[in-house]
């Protein structure tokens, strides 16, 4: 089921399939959000929930047991449930059920909040532990954008501009999708912008960073200046994809919570990085807003 948002010149579609936002337009029409064509990517703007990448060997040991999980949760192909309306939001919630108790024994609430702002979009994760034993998640974004926005423009038009100056290496995959230990990609070194362009995305699929100082990104036309800005003060992480070797008109601005396994890891839930723990009862919510500039 979809649900249209609109406040003032800006309109939104949110769908309970993967609660996920999957339009966002200005008053001029002009659509941000990709739109999901399989010749590259299905996928639009997914939820990652209750984990974030790829597990090892597919699998997460959860008190003893082994589970299995596909890439970034199963939120992203559940259907939830909407909870709350207005003309400017919607709320969609997902609850634990037999086939998430089979891969993710926990009983949960998901909570998801599109909100329409006066120049673009929030969306928050609220998380609740249900049950009466520790919940171990992770959680993040993986907002895809138009790039580029408008007939005429190049992917290579545009760069990713961080708030400020950074000197991160991106973090490595392996050809499995793990987190490669001790390998670091230099990628923002005294500089705030990463210029675009499909090279670096079909050498490593990914790029990767954690513990920024930067808390908000553009992803702007290096001439014009038109593009957005994404604020991520809740996440450690931010990652940014599109699909390699396709030339692809879309890249993804991801804040995580959490990443892929490493290759090293020990395979508890608990020992992943950024992994959060809710004591029954208690709940965190984690949000990013997207801004039109």
């Amino acid at each position: 089921m979809q649900f249209t948002l609109q406040k003032g010149p800006y309109t939104a579609v949110a769908e309970t399939k993967g609660g996920e936002l999957v339009s966002f337009r200005d008053a001029a029409g002009t659509e941000y959000i990709w739109g999901g064509d399989p010749a590259y990517w299905s996928g639009r703007n997914p939820n990652l929930f209750p984990i974030v990448g790829s597990l090892k060997n597919g699998r997460v040991r959860i008190n003893g047991r082994e589970y299995e999980m596909g890439r970034h949760g199963f939120a992203r192909g559940s259907e939830f449930t909407a909870a709350e309306r207005g003309e400017d939001f919607v709320v969609f919630e997902l609850r634990e059920s037999a086939d998430t108790l089979a891969r993710y024994p926990f009983p949960f609430l998901l909570r998801v909040r599109h909100q329409l702002l006066e120049d673009g979009f929030a969306t928050t994760f609220e998380v609740t532990n249900t049950g009466d034993t520790p919940l171990p998640f992770c959680a993040g974004a993986h907002t895809a954008f138009n790039c580029p926005l408008y007939a005429g423009e190049r992917f290579e038009d545009y760069q990713l501009v961080f708030d400020q100056e950074e000197d991160s290496d991106s973090l490595a995959l392996t050809p499995e999708g793990l987190l490669l230990p001790g390998k670091r990609v230099p990628i923002l070194h005294g500089t705030d912008t990463i210029p675009l362009s499909h090279q670096p995305f079909d050498e490593l699929d990914t790029l990767m960073f954690d513990g920024l100082r930067s808390k908000g990104v553009k992803l702007i036309h290096k001439g014009t200046g038109h593009g957005i800005h994404m604020a991520f003060k809740d996440f450690p992480m931010i990652a940014f994809w599109t699909k390699a070797n396709a030339n692809a008109p879309y890249i993804c601005l991801e804040p995580w919570h959490g990443c892929a396994a490493w290759d090293d890891e020990s395979g508890e839930f608990t020992d992943k990085p950024h992994c959060i723990t809710l004591q029954p009862g208690e709940s965190r919510t984690l949000g990013y807003s997207v801004k039109t500039v």
